[in-house]
This record gives structure tokens, C-alpha cells and sequence, in this order.
């Protein structure tokens, strides 16, 4: 029932910019606290971004004052807009219904020259 569509990946030269998107359905939208995560190879999955249903923002320290986490919630899609990529950006990222095990498919970001 549960939903979780990525899409937005790229391949971007340092310095560029993606917009990731994530659809949801099968859930009520609106009270749920939506994460980005990514997952370098050869590394552990991380927390990138979350968003509260009342637009609470939180980032990891490496990406503040890069990317931004939005949602709307009638149209169910959650975003994040990543600016001034770097190549340790480089990873697949996913979307989440933070602390579930409800996980998009990933979609995948390399940043390279």
C-alpha cells in the first residue's frame, strides 16, 4: 500500500545543481515526518534532510547552506534541491518515512567532471 517514488538523479559537474523529488501514496501525507537519506559505495546509509508535516527543517552539518528540504503536502511530493554540489555528494539517495522501514527505491547522484 505503502509508496515511495524517486526520481531527479543525475550525473551534475561540481558546482551544479539537482532537484530530487519523492511522491508518496498509501499514507496520510500530511502527518508524516519525511527524511533524505544517501549511501556512498562502501559506505553506511546517512541522514541527509528531514521535514516535519509543520515544515521543521534539519540537516546534516555537510550539506547546510547547500541543500533545502521542502514538501507539499497536497500533492503528497517531498523535495530536495541540492546547490553547489560536491563530488563526496556522489551516492544513491533515498527518501523515507523517517522511523520506518517505508523506503523509496533511490535514485542515483554522481557528481563528477
Amino acid at each position: 500500500q505503502v509508496q515511495l517514488v524517486e526520481s531527479g538523479g543525475g550525473l551534475v559537474q561540481p558546482g551544479g545543481s539537482l532537484r530530487l523529488s519523492c511522491v508518496a501514496s498509501g499514507i496520510f501525507f500530511r502527518m508524516s515526518t519525511m527524511g533524505w537519506y544517501r549511501q556512498a559505495s562502501g559506505k553506511e546509509r546517512e541522514l541527509v534532510a528531514t521535514i516535519t508535516g509543520g515544515d521543521a527543517t534539519n540537516y546534516v552539518d555537510s550539506v547546510k547552506g547547500r541543500f533545502t528540504i521542502s514538501r507539499d503536502n497536497a500533492k503528497s511530493t517531498m523535495w530536495l534541491q541540492m546547490n553547489g554540489l560536491k563530488p563526496e555528494d556522489t551516492a544513491v539517495y533515498y527518501c523515507r518515512i523517517v522511523g520506518t522501514a517505508h523506503w523509496g527505491q533511490g535514485t542515483q547522484v554522481t557528481v563528477s567532471s
